[in-house]
């Protein structure tokens, strides 16, 4: 991991000065301002703190590091990581020394399936998942270094080399809970020669022979990495790791926030519109029907699942890139089918329904689908899916966030009598 380490102690010095020239010049300077309905409306819109690993474009989706999302459907997981830590792309060696180090990390300590097995048999896989990130928590080395007495110049790194120690498990202990939680046999030991996705593939124990469940997961967790600094599972993990708590701490603050229904828990709520459609209609209804369908759904108050974004404006890229997986290597399937059909259907009825800001998918509105398809149909599991992913992010954040000195967060409130006094 040198290879890594030297080329952020290349970059941290150079953004700490333009920072603090930053500050020195401009920070006086106004980027926003807040009203009484954004107030009491989750922050929504606010400009308040900063995120450099990616952003979102209301007219482009997610951008990272500069790059839109479209751009490196290519990209492996652990390439993206490697990209959200340093703004660009690893080559060959540097690439094969961070597998190597991910292979380094592999087993989730035994103490570990232990609790779980002690766990409710009907318990939430995410809350499984949670309980196993927190049960590792006394393996930190931030943790310890940082009770040894460790000089804030090398906080960064400690995260870092627990941010790799974690996520190198996390598609073993994503797996192994799969296994353990669905009833499908013993778990099944970890390959240090295969990538971060196919080790996940061959510890759930699904058949693969195309190789296409392969490349689903390496396009799923690249596609989840990272949605800039304010969605709720970045924001709890900033906020709790800002306190100085450890990447274990932290990310599995982050994680219960993506366990919400209104954020992870989304694609799950997608895919059972998507079978009630089929079931509906005993496969696959035409454009018509489909129409007609959607449109009783609205006239009756309900929504259309997985149609519309707080911040998108455009089709979600993360959508996009789904449906062209699904187009190029799915056939004669109902279910894909129906996804595809909602998207030539829904933003036509959305717009002339006329109350909907954004007609357009997101990312929610295919991946259930397609992980339906190749044989994951656990629904409540595929929030897990996403917390492997979305951790990605949350660490590349928090290294960055310990390197430059970011503070503790701790936003001032105010009263609703204090802005009665303010406003009138």
């Amino acid at each position: 991991m040198n290879s890594l380490k030297n080329e952020l102690k290349n970059q941290i010095p150079v953004l700490q000065n333009d920072i603090k020239k930053l500050i020195s010049e401009k920070g006086e300077q106004k980027i926003s301002e807040v009203t009484v309905a954004q107030a009491y409306s989750g922050l929504r819109g606010i400009k308040a703190f900063v995120c450099d690993t990616s952003s979102v474009s209301a007219d482009k989706g997610l951008i990272i590091r500069g790059i839109p999302l479209l751009e490196m459907t290519h990209v492996l997981p652990e390439e993206v990581f490697y990209l959200l830590l340093t703004g660009k792309l690893p080559n060959k060696a540097e690439l094969q020394e961070l597998q190597k180090e991910f292979s380094k990390h592999l087993i989730v300590p035994s103490y570990v399936w232990n609790i779980l097995k002690e766990m409710p048999k009907d318990a939430h896989p995410m809350t499984m998942f949670n309980t196993g990130i927190l049960a590792m928590q006394g393996e930190s080395v931030f943790y310890e270094k940082y009770s040894k007495g460790m000089p804030k110049t090398e906080y960064w790194e400690a995260v870092l080399d627990d941010g790799i120690r974690l996520l190198a498990k996390l598609p073993s202990l994503g797996a192994g809970i799969y296994r353990m939680r669905f009833k499908k046999g013993d778990r099944i030991d970890a390959d240090p020669n295969k990538d971060w996705s196919g080790n996940f593939v061959n510890m759930v124990g699904l058949p693969d022979e195309s190789g296409d469940l392969h490349k689903l997961m390496q396009l799923y967790f690249m596609l989840h990495c990272d949605h800039e600094g304010g969605n709720v599972s970045a924001f709890a993990s900033h906020t709790v790791a800002s306190a100085l708590s450890d990447p274990y701490y932290a990310v599995s603050a982050g994680l219960n926030g993506l366990a919400g229904p209104l954020h992870g828990l989304a694609n799950q709520e997608c895919l059972k519109f998507v079978l009630s459609v089929r079931d509906e209609f005993k496969g696959l209804p035409n454009s018509n029907q489909l129409k007609e369908y959607c449109w009783d759904r609205l006239n009756n108050g309900q929504v259309i699942p997985g149609y519309g974004h707080a911040v998108l404006r455009c089709p979600d890229p993360r959508f996009s890139a789904f449906v062209k997986f699904g187009q190029d290597h799915i056939k004669n399937d109902d279910v894909f089918g129906i996804v595809d059909l909602l998207f030539k259907v829904v933003p036509d009825v959305l717009q002339k329904h006329g109350k909907a800001k954004n007609p357009w998918p997101n990312v929610d509105a295919a991946s259930g689908a397609l992980l339906y398809h190749y044989g994951l149909k656990e629904f409540n599991f595929y929030t897990v899916l996403f917390s492997i992913s979305r951790s990605m992010g949350m660490i590349s954040q928090m290294v960055w966030e310990r390197a430059l000195g970011i503070p503790i967060t701790r936003p001032k409130s105010v009263t609703t009598d204090w802005i009665k006094s303010s406003v009138y």
